[in-house]
């Protein structure tokens, strides 16, 4: 089986790709956490850095300054701003959250590959020049949570 070519993102979006990878790796974190059967507040904990500092900001960029290339009643749009919605009343539950974690991970997957194979790709395509200039001008955030000391996602956290 020949691996599927990788996708050339274009230098102003890269940014949020690089963004979409550590969204990948919390849902990496959050599986290996719930399968260790780690505390969900733990893991909750982990999630709402990651919700503050890189989700929150990255999907009011998203919002602001890409969905617009393609328009409000574009069906790809509509579609994301709902995943949106949804992964955000998923961050931020404070109840079951073993339940919301794994659906977190899960959707958060989801939503994070159609952007990055759906909807970037028409978005690098209708985009021209000047727009993708401006978003590169505007998204320069780095994310800070980076360093966690409660690495529950490593083979020797403890419950």
């Amino acid at each position: 089986m020949v691996a599927p070519k990788p996708l050339k993102r274009h230098k102003a979006l890269q940014p949020l790709s690089r963004e979409h990878h550590q969204g990948l790796l919390l849902c990496w974190k959050i599986k290996n956490g719930l399968k260790k059967e780690i505390a969900p507040e733990r893991i909750k904990a982990y999630s709402d850095c990651i919700w503050d500092e890189l989700m929150k900001p990255h999907f009011k960029i998203e919002e602001a300054e890409i969905f617009p290339i393609l328009g409000d009643s574009n069906p790809l749009v509509k579609q994301a701003l709902e995943e949106h919605q949804h992964l955000e009343s998923l961050f931020t539950a404070e109840e079951q959250l073993a339940n919301n974690l794994e659906m977190l991970a899960n959707d958060l997957d989801s939503h994070i590959r159609f952007e990055e194979r759906v909807l970037f790709q028409k978005i690098q395509e209708t985009a021209d020049a000047e727009v993708l200039v401006h978003i590169e001008e505007v998204h320069s955030k780095e994310f800070s949570c980076g360093v966690w000391d409660d690495a529950f996602w490593e083979k020797e956290a403890e419950n």
